[in-house]
């Protein structure tokens, strides 16, 4: 195998199945790396907010004058952003090698995709002479593979319900399995307000030092600045972060925690914090694109997410008319994502998108014409079908008018296939994320 599609190919027919949640392959295949961390490691799991709690971290870290190893997922349009040192996407044929030494470690190991993705990303990162390393959570925690590697400060940004096939049917049971990132005797951050009482349990019962928003630290603002205070530092006079929303204070409050928790280790001054916040970058976050009409976009795709998207849409000001390109995956809470937003959008555009898993646009139709009785939805409202993302994007701005706006949200699939749509220049749009 010559490329990194060759790898990525490869990977995709090692295991029979997508999601096989357990650790034991990665862990025997890990020890056979002897793959370990020098630097600091701060692992970030979550049902909302990873992301963005991942991007102020390496933003921070990099204007204190460190250098920073990311691992974020999933990708947009190129595996390599999904591996991050210095603040950029490493090459893909710097990964090579690394898919090799996983190859040769699994010995005939059946490893999934993530799996597999994951090991040699790490070892990727552990080549570098890091200061900081930041792992991504992808699903749950307790048997995910980012959690083979153990932490120095655990973060858990805001719990809801997703992914309840896997991770339990209530928030209790999903906080259970997020907090299966914490470790005895290290720094553990909950960023979520009002968490579930199995989070505090689990630290508890690990071992852990937890760091409660609302008791170990907290922080208040008003329209133009906000502050922060810990259990031995504070901020004042901090500007918003660059990233827009409702929930980024929340985020980057926890990431102050988890500062504060590394403070010996990696000392972070007060401008490194203004200065990381205000140029942090993280792509499809509501992510708002000059011109006219407006595009968002936004890769909410579960419940709480959603209502995230309705609430900063509303915060955005007038606008005549919003044209919503939507496609998701049919085992999320579908129902309720469309009640949670529909009182925002006066247009649907849904969409296929190149995954099994995925509901089709026709699909998503029939199921928001079912609901349409029971919807606080404006009247009149029309819907439209389209086979792939960027289809979509082209009929939503063709029907829009200058002062409208277009909301693309649901999967990383559906954002993703319009970026690529940019990119391409063309009106046949294709998606690289997987």
């Amino acid at each position: 195998m010559n490329t990194l599609l060759d790898w990525l190919a490869h990977c995709e027919r090692l295991h029979p199945k997508t999601i096989d949640m357990t650790l034991a392959r990665v862990e025997r295949v890990r020890d056979r790396l002897g793959l370990r961390f020098d630097a600091p490691v701060v692992t970030v799991a979550g049902t909302n907010g990873k992301g963005s709690t991942c991007a102020m971290l390496e933003s921070i870290a990099l204007q204190a004058g460190y250098r920073v190893g990311l691992y974020i997922k999933p990708h947009f349009l190129d595996f390599e952003e999904r591996c991050r040192v210095g603040g950029a996407p490493v090459s893909a044929e710097s990964l090579l090698p690394h898919f090799e030494a996983v190859e040769a470690a699994r010995d005939g190991l059946a490893l999934t995709y993530f799996e597999f993705t994951t090991l040699a990303i790490l070892r990727r990162l552990a080549s570098e002479p890091l200061d900081l390393v930041i792992l991504e959570v992808g699903l749950g925690g307790r048997l995910d593979a980012v959690n083979a590697i153990d932490p120095d400060v655990s973060v858990i940004t805001s719990i809801d319900l997703d992914h309840m096939e896997y991770l339990g049917p209530d928030r209790e049971s999903i906080g259970r399995e997020k907090a299966g990132i914490l470790r005895s005797g290290r720094a553990a951050v909950c960023a979520d307000p009002v968490p579930p009482d199995s989070i505090a349990e689990q630290a508890r019962l690990r071992g852990a030092d937890l760091r409660q928003a609302g008791r170990d630290f907290s922080f208040e603002g008003d329209r133009q600045q906000w502050r922060w205070q810990g259990r031995s530092k504070r901020y004042a006079g901090l500007a918003y972060p660059a990233l827009r929303g409702a929930n980024q204070l929340l985020n980057a409050a926890g990431v102050l925690a988890a500062f504060e928790a590394l403070a010996d280790r990696l000392p972070i001054s007060a401008q490194a914090v203004r200065s990381g916040l205000a140029l942090v970058e993280l792509p499809g976050r509501f992510q708002v694109l000059p011109g006219q009409p407006a595009v968002v976009l936004d890769v909410a795709h579960n419940p709480h997410a959603v209502a995230t998207l309705a609430q900063n849409l509303d915060q955005m000001g007038f606008a005549p008319r919003t044209h919503a390109v939507f496609g998701a995956m049919g085992d999320k809470a579908l129902d309720e994502v469309l009640g949670r937003i529909a009182p925002s959008i006066d247009e649907w555009h849904f969409c296929d998108l190149p995954t099994p898993r995925a509901a089709s646009a026709a699909d998503l139709a029939a199921r928001f014409e079912r609901l349409r009785p029971g919807l606080k939805c404006p009247q009149a409202v029309r819907v439209f079908q389209h086979a792939t993302p960027w289809l979509a994007y082209e009929a939503a701005r063709a029907q829009s008018e200058p002062a409208d706006r277009i909301a693309v949200f649901g999967s990383f699939f559906t954002v993703g296939g319009v970026m690529a749509g940019w990119r391409a220049g063309s009106s046949v749009a294709r998606t690289s994320v997987v």
